[in-house]
């Protein structure tokens, strides 16, 4: 039975795919990316802005003209949109078999079978290497989900409503499927979760997010670990001083601040404000020299002035983050800011939207040009095609966000190297020359005795400091 996954939305949802086709590659199927192929295909949806959520009914659209046309016997919707939104999408979208919200992940399996789908469990080594199937196209990059929900109480934020309070998972079974990541080829892991500081709050056995950075460097010799989503309350002296020491821990951090307004971020209920803001990133910088510092705003928020919206311009141009990611504010039903008077026009939210791009784009742009001539650490993702350079991303270039680096001369995917900036071709987009290789493709040594099954370490990268 073959099967395509068509994922939409953030990391956590890739994570998510994963673990459902190698439950489902337990059961015979096989993963297929010519969807007019498949026997069965599964929308992951995204609700989490208007957006997010007309890509993700477009998509189960037009597998449904594929189930008309083409091989499809069964169509499924899974995922954050179909837990908010399940009754409306079975009344609207009659060409869907089955839907299955966030919380209902281990149903997938069972309802398939019942519907006479799938086999009986089998193991198929070269199609379900471990836990999760990976499908892309740069497996030595893989994201490793550490809890689930979130409780912060945002007001714009239908988050919580989708993925319920939050639940971290245990150390152990982190560091094990990091290590089943590294067997698989990771050579950068990105740590995901509505908010990483959060991790082991609730579980109260005294772990933390450095105890488990701690362990994980400790018990897998992936060379590269980088932190995503890490709000600001969270940045502790132990965190820092845990990132200033370990090489291997990526000096890069995504704090989402959302607005520089004090009156805003009262409105929306966050728990920053922008003298605090600013202390945090201050602190940051100063533990941890050259750390790169992405966040995300939202302009338009209901009650947002000509004021507060320059208040956010100037922190931005103050602040000075690498990068930011800015969207316009759509209320999402169910939320506490669904309730407030949506009153910024849209016109306005774009126009502003465009203006705070812009201020942006010249922060990111100077802070781009610091880079210029200094030898610094690099992940060589694809190998050069014929007439084409490799390409690969510098330590303050997440992946699939931050833009690429083009290298000229010999890098393997996989591999670290050392290479020499040469120039900015974009915002986003650098071209280095390769200086030499400090860490090859797929070098690992014999495992060290722990209490879980271990690989022991490789040469670690160097971030010029």
């Amino acid at each position: 039975m073959n099967i395509g996954f068509i994922t939409l939305g953030c990391d956590k949802n890739t994570v998510d795919s994963e673990r459902y086709l190698a439950q489902l590659a337990d059961h015979g199927a096989r993963h297929t990316t010519e969807l007019e192929r498949a026997d069965v295909i599964v929308i992951n949806t995204c609700g989490f802005i208007d957006a997010a959520k007309q890509e993700s009914i477009d998509a189960i659209v037009e597998a449904g003209r594929l189930k008309r046309l083409g091989n499809c016997r069964t169509l499924v919707a899974v995922g954050c949109m179909v837990e908010r939104h399940k009754a409306e999408l079975a009344a609207e979208l009659p060409e869907v078999d089955l839907f299955l919200g966030a919380s209902e992940m281990d149903r997938l399996v069972p309802a398939l079978r019942e519907r006479g789908v799938l086999q009986d469990p089998v193991w198929r080594e070269a199609d379900h290497p471990g836990v999760r199937l990976y499908t892309g196209d740069v497996p030595h990059v893989r994201y490793l989900k550490i809890s689930e929900g979130c409780d912060h109480g945002c007001a714009f934020c239908a988050i919580p409503l989708m993925r319920g309070t939050h639940r971290s998972f245990a150390l152990d079974d982190v560091v094990r499927e990091a290590q089943v990541l590294e067997l698989q080829g990771a050579r950068e892991i990105n740590l995901v979760a509505q908010d990483l500081a959060h991790f082991g709050r609730d579980r109260r056995d005294g772990t933390g997010l450095p105890e488990l950075l701690e362990a994980l460097v400790d018990a897998t010799s992936i060379p590269w670990i980088r932190m995503l989503y890490v709000y600001s309350a969270g940045i502790t002296t132990r965190l820092l001083d845990l990132m200033a020491r370990e090489r291997r821990i990526v000096p890069y951090l995504d704090i989402p601040i959302q607005h520089g307004s004090d009156a805003v971020l009262a409105r929306m209920r966050r728990p920053e404000r922008a003298d605090t803001i600013r202390a945090c990133v201050a602190r940051l910088r100063d533990a941890v020299p050259d750390v790169a510092v992405r966040t995300t705003c939202i302009v338009g928020f209901p009650g947002e002035t000509d004021d507060d919206f320059q208040q956010l311009c100037d922190l931005l141009e103050e602040v000075r983050f690498d990068r930011v990611g800015a969207f316009t504010y759509s209320a999402q039903e169910g939320t506490r800011a669904a309730a407030l008077a949506d009153d910024v026009p849209a016109s306005l939210k774009l126009e502003r939207l465009d203006r705070l791009t812009d201020i942006q784009r010249a922060v990111g742009a100077e802070r781009a040009e610091r880079y210029v001539g200094r030898t610094v650490p690099a992940i060589v993702d694809r190998a050069a095609a014929p007439g084409e350079r490799a390409e690969g991303r510098l330590w303050w270039q997440a992946d699939d966000i931050d833009g690429v680096t083009y290298l000229e001369g010999d890098a393997t995917p996989g591999s670290i190297i050392e290479c020499v900036v040469e120039s900015v071709e974009t915002d986003d987009d650098f071209t280095a020359r390769v200086a030499r290789v400090t860490v090859p493709a797929g070098s690992a040594s014999a495992a060290r005795p722990r209490a879980l099954p271990v690989l022991s370490g490789i040469a670690q990268g160097s971030y010029g400091r």
